[in-house]
């Protein structure tokens, strides 16, 4: 009985010691467990995979995948960092820029600001294509120049007062449509997905006034069209409590762990610790610094339960969506 215990968490478990990790590969493939089927079966995979949706919002996700290996997790968060298709800004023509920003840097900021726009709806530009076309391109128009304010009071310091746009947002950046664009486009739909972005900072006299150029690509190219923010994944924390932990070892054993993990109850009088919520664990080891405690607790991480988290700015709606979807995917 010993040993099938240790034979499921070693196949199951990635179990986290005071000075090492154990059972950090996969080992479950075929012939490797006497007594265990581990040929591939479609169906077999079909009915324990699945993906539960913890939380969703207008620019994050997290939702667990269970039954799969460390690899399809991987493969599942390059898609979304490097293959899923965005626009953004890729030439940017300077006709005039005397603010303290140097157009190079200028430029790379520009690169950076995400674009409200449906990449379906437009081709990859041709290499070495310069003048794009309504199919290929979005082109934007930044012209700010900045202003003593004549009401301003004579005894004011402050620049939000004494100047008129002395800071440069993407609100100051304007849709130029190509061709029939301004027809396919309604008014709204194409802009900066954020208008409060700061891009520049002028003070009187100085100006900047330039063209920007947006196409499409996909993250493998630039990191600017990656439509995600964060990507990331981790395994289920497992805690298990090898014995009662009762009084101040209880709370002790609490702060050992994020908070929410460790739940202190009553229990006939007495303070009693218990497991409540493992995935709010960071594993950070600190329950080894007691000597008390550390032979109490097993941690360990499910290994084929993947908490998957995503943020984004909002520049493709349903990102996740497509990143499943191979026809929208670039190449």
């Amino acid at each position: 009985m010993a040993a099938s215990q240790a034979v499921e968490e070693m196949r199951g478990r990635v179990v986290l010691g005071e000075f090492g990790v154990r059972n950090v590969h996969t080992t479950d493939f075929p012939g490797n467990y006497s007594g265990y089927d581990d040929a591939w079966d479609q169906d077999r995979f079909e009915k324990n995979f699945r993906v539960d949706v913890v939380h969703m919002d207008e620019n994050s996700l997290e939702f667990d995948m269970v039954g799969i290996d460390a690899a399809i997790a991987n493969a599942f968060r390059r898609i979304l960092l490097a293959e899923v298709p965005t626009m953004a800004v890729e030439k940017v023509l300077v006709y005039n820029n005397t603010s303290i920003v140097q157009d190079e840097i200028l430029a790379h900021r520009l690169g950076l600001i995400p674009i409200h726009a449906d990449p379906r709806l437009f081709e990859y530009r041709n290499q070495g294509d310069e003048e794009g076309t309504e199919i290929d391109t979005l082109q934007f128009r930044l012209q700010v120049r900045c202003t003593r304010n004549p009401h301003a009071a004579k005894d004011s310091s402050d620049p939000n007062e004494l100047y008129v746009n002395h800071k440069v947002y993407t609100r100051h950046m304007t849709w130029i449509p190509l061709g029939n664009q301004a027809d396919l486009f309604p008014e709204g739909t194409i802009r900066p997905v954020h208008d409060d972005i700061l891009i520049a900072q002028l003070r009187p006299g100085q100006e900047i006034d330039l063209l920007m150029h947006c196409v499409k690509g996909i993250g493998k190219d630039h990191a600017k069209f990656s439509p995600v923010a964060t990507a990331s994944y981790r395994l289920l924390p497992d805690i298990t409590l090898l014995e009662p932990v009762e009084g101040d070892a209880a709370e002790e054993l609490s702060r050992c762990f994020s908070p929410g993990v460790i739940e202190v109850q009553e229990v006939q009088g007495k303070k009693v610790a218990r497991v409540a919520n493992p995935r709010l664990d960071t594993f950070s080891r600190e329950i080894f610094r007691h000597e008390k405690l550390k032979k109490v607790v097993r941690l360990a991480r499910v290994r084929d339960h993947y908490i998957c988290e995503f943020s984004w700015p909002g520049a493709v709606p349903g990102v996740v969506a497509h990143a499943c979807n191979p026809s929208y995917l670039g190449g």
